[in-house]
């Protein structure tokens, strides 16, 4: 999988611009806010619909223009086919092959991307907001459905609260509505974190080696999914409905009186442990970056297995966040496998073969130059 052609068209600060790209290695070198990160936003939106940088769409079209547009010439299963993403004040249209999606989670899963850029340090000490964001947008890409449900599940969520909010002010009012939203709630909770599980014993099949390797074989890497309600990995659909509904019966007074819901998948999160150790917590800041990178490694193996081909890179200015042999180990994992878009001021310091051959594109105030 990769992508021959991009064309932007009145997105950020680019008015207009066609790219082709190498499949291998693409290198975009630039001074900061001169645009080469708007560039691979742009490779990640055309994928996933929306920013990794903003939730306001409106940010991503050009400040004096009506609407922005994204195309992309994808090569997937040897077979070329075109995306297109257009934002506009009205909202967004999804394209593929020209037809557009009535459903974002019909578009989603067309183009795999894995990002990985300085934030995605923080993808273990971060917030648990960080987590779930994480866990949410890969499982979307192998199984666009668990997009929908994540929809429905926020768009009840809302309903809930607001409706708690009101209970809050006169908690004798009826609560008949209340027990309908918890009710669509559980449904899609359920189906939430039962594919959370199953993704999670993928993950952990690629993560813990790959992480033995970067370490040099002196820590061993573990994963555990830390719910909100006592549910786990070995239970089946029925068991994990009925604790969601016992767990909900018994915090009702206690959601009223805080007028929100206080359990869910919006609230769990993940634990990472290095040798029997929480790593967010007792982990040196080596031990957490490893953690990062084994992930994202474990990212791009585990879509490979589950879709059939690999997915594109982009790697947005963290290789000079991480020291030479974990620079080392991440290219020569991806080398001649995974097309890679790399963005960084320079690379000068970086020496490795992979990018002896790169394309090299220098981005300068909105326009790109191919050097090589």
């Amino acid at each position: 999988m990769y992508i021959h052609e991009l064309s932007l068209r009145s997105f950020r600060n680019y008015q207009q611009l066609s790219l082709t790209f190498d499949h291998t290695i693409n290198v975009i070198i630039g001074e900061n806010a001169q645009g080469k990160t708007n560039l691979m936003e742009a490779i990640y939106t055309l994928a996933f619909t929306r920013s990794h940088r903003t939730p306001r769409d409106k940010e991503l079209i050009h400040w004096d223009a009506e609407y922005a547009k994204i195309k992309g010439s994808i090569y997937k299963r040897n077979r070329r086919f075109p995306l297109e993403i257009i934002f506009s004040k009205k909202g967004k249209k999804a394209k593929l092959n020209h037809i557009e999606q009535k459903r974002l989670s019909d578009y989603i899963g067309s183009l795999n991307v894995v990002m990985f850029a300085p934030e995605d340090l923080h993808l273990v000490k971060g917030s648990p907001q960080v987590r779930r964001r994480f866990i949410d947008m890969e499982i979307g890409q192998i199984q666009p459905r668990y997009i929908y449900h994540l929809g429905q599940y926020q768009k009840v969520l809302r309903q809930r609260n607001h409706l708690l909010k009101e209970l809050q002010r006169k908690p004798s009012a009826d609560r008949t509505m209340l027990g309908v939203l918890t009710d669509q709630l559980i449904e899609h909770a359920v189906t939430l974190v039962d594919r959370r599980f199953k993704f999670l014993q993928l993950l952990r099949s690629w993560a813990a080696p790959i992480h033995e390797g970067i370490s040099r074989k002196l820590e061993n890497l573990e994963i555990t999914y830390d719910s909100s309600v006592k549910v786990s990995e070995d239970m089946d659909l029925a068991t994990i409905k009925i604790n969601y509904e016992e767990k909900f019966r018994d915090i009702e007074s206690k959601e009223i009186e805080r007028g929100t819901t206080l359990v869910g998948p919006h609230r769990d999160d993940l634990i990472f442990y290095v040798n029997g150790k929480d790593v967010q917590t007792y982990g040196s800041q080596g031990q957490q970056r490893t953690t990062a990178l084994s992930l994202k490694l474990a990212e791009i193996e585990l879509i490979h297995s589950e879709v059939g081909e690999y997915p594109i890179l982009l790697l947005d200015d963290v290789l000079s966040e991480l020291d030479d042999f974990r620079q080392s180990h991440l290219l020569h994992t991806i080398q001649g496998k995974v097309q890679t878009f790399v963005s960084t001021t320079s690379i000068e310091g970086i020496e490795h073969d992979a990018l002896k051959e790169a394309e090299i594109f220098r981005v300068v105030n909105g326009t790109v130059e191919n050097q090589k």
